[in-house]
């Protein structure tokens, strides 16, 4: 007699804790470099890496869409228990990362210099955010291959593996960074560049472990001959991949250009703005975090019910991951309205500030019960290769609605109508999100893409 199989939410949750965790330590190894070089170098080292950090996340998003694009084509795979198809993505994927990885490591070493200068970097910054982009463009062959491994894994249900694999990486940093800004044990000085340094031998040895681990449990992504044969460029996963994966990437870059606007209107307000502003983020950043990582799994749980022939299961995915953002949607802006002042005071120690960051931290934290069903619609309509429409959805309301209004309401409310754009471009993205869902994406033949 068979056992029935776990609810939907107990597989969610089993997928939930070790994701979030990983995303929060991705976080936080930024983070963590920026107080060390902050702390024991000064301002203008942390200038030097802030100033190549616009073209660092270019090429992280275009991993992480590539990434994300090759993890639903394995789900789909998995799904269908055929872990040579599965050999034969990630193997694409990462010939793909690799030959990226090389040219710009070959480019930016040669090219870092004027790159930096035609960013405009201040005379003052420019040799050392040189040396530090130098550094960072030379490791990013094994960059490119620690993203794509730490997503891919997740296509074949595994993250713990990612999750302990980015435990290692950020520990790496914490100890290398200040040791080697202090000359700790007699190791060289290395400045700004430490950070680089620190981060490139953190990914090394987290890969290292990674692939040691894989082979232990016999992962069908282990490295081995059966892996190894299959890292070539086939040109129809290639295109499978990147039509999954690049509106990923773009989606990433349009946020972030977007969220260069918000800063400059908030900016208009006055120095005291911008504290609140950033202590807000900072805040509203890691509640976001499970919301992300729910509408990671529906793709991927999706995606394995589309390779394993039972697409009638996605409606109950959807349904289970709006339910659980909604449910953790709640309970984080209630958490975060009731302690809104003890939590913004560990980042702003003006009172006065904090009143006004915590009025804008509740409006953020509330929208996040809107933010959270879309991205579930989304994630799961992404799971059958419809990624072109929910993204162009999401891009378009963003750049003709939300900072239109922002700058509209701003003139009207002040720094609050800032803020009060974000619901009501999030409430239009669900509105048009559900519409493409109910009326055109649930009519559509739902077919295996690899």
């Amino acid at each position: 007699m068979t056992s029935s199989p776990p609810p939907l939410w107990r597989v969610f949750l089993r997928f939930l804790g070790p994701m979030i965790l990983a995303n929060i330590l991705q976080s936080l190894s930024g983070s963590l470099n920026s107080v060390f070089l902050g702390h024991m170098l000064g301002v203008q080292a942390l200038a030097a890496v802030a100033a190549f950090f616009p073209v660092l996340f270019l090429f992280i998003a275009f991993m992480i869409g590539l990434g994300a694009g090759a993890s639903v084509l394995i789900g789909q795979a998995w799904g269908a228990r055929e872990p040579d198809k599965v050999r034969a993505i990630a193997g694409t994927a990462l010939a793909m990362g690799l030959a990226f990885g090389a040219l710009v490591a070959v480019s930016g070493g040669l090219f870092a210099a004027p790159l930096m200068r035609l960013l405009g970097t201040p005379p003052d910054i420019l040799a050392t955010a040189t040396a530090y982009s130098r550094v960072v463009l030379l490791g990013m062959p094994g960059l490119c291959v620690f993203l794509l491994a730490t997503s891919m894994l997740r296509g074949v249900g595994d993250t713990v593996s990612p999750m302990w694999s980015l435990v290692l990486s950020t520990g790496v940093g914490l100890v290398v960074t200040p040791a080697l800004i202090a000359g700790w044990g007699g190791l060289p000085r290395l400045g700004v560049v430490s950070a680089g340094v620190s981060m490139i031998l953190g990914f090394t040895l987290a890969l290292l472990w990674l692939g040691w681990r894989l082979r232990r449990i016999k992962s069908p992504l282990a490295p081995g001959a059966a892996l190894w044969r299959m890292v070539r460029i086939d040109p129809v996963l290639l295109r499978a991949i990147l039509r999954m994966g690049v509106p990923t990437g773009v989606q990433m870059v349009a946020s972030s250009l977007a969220a260069l606007v918000v800063v400059s209107l908030v900016n208009g307000f006055g120095s005291s703005a911008t504290a609140a502003y950033g202590a807000v983020n900072q805040i509203a950043g890691f509640a976001q975090f499970p919301i992300i990582s729910v509408a990671i799994t529906a793709s991927i749980l999706g995606a394995q019910a589309i390779g394993a022939g039972r697409p009638e299961r996605l409606g109950a995915i959807t349904a289970t991951a709006i339910r659980m953002n909604l449910a953790i949607g709640a309970a984080l802006a209630l958490v975060g309205s009731v302690f809104a002042r003890p939590l913004l005071g560990l980042f702003i120690p003006d009172a006065q500030v904090i009143e006004t960051a915590a009025h804008l931290l509740h409006i953020v934290l509330w929208s996040g019960l809107i933010f959270g069903c879309f991205v579930a619609l989304s994630a799961v309509m992404r799971a059958s290769g419809d990624v072109l429409v929910p993204t162009a959805i999401t891009i378009g309301v963003l750049a003709l609605l939300e900072l239109p209004m922002a700058w509209a309401l701003s003139r009207r409310f002040g720094l609050t109508g800032v803020w009060m754009a974000f619901p009501l471009s999030y409430g239009l993205t669900l509105a048009l999100q559900a519409a493409y869902y109910h009326r055109v994406w649930k009519g559509k033949p739902i077919r295996r893409m690899v």
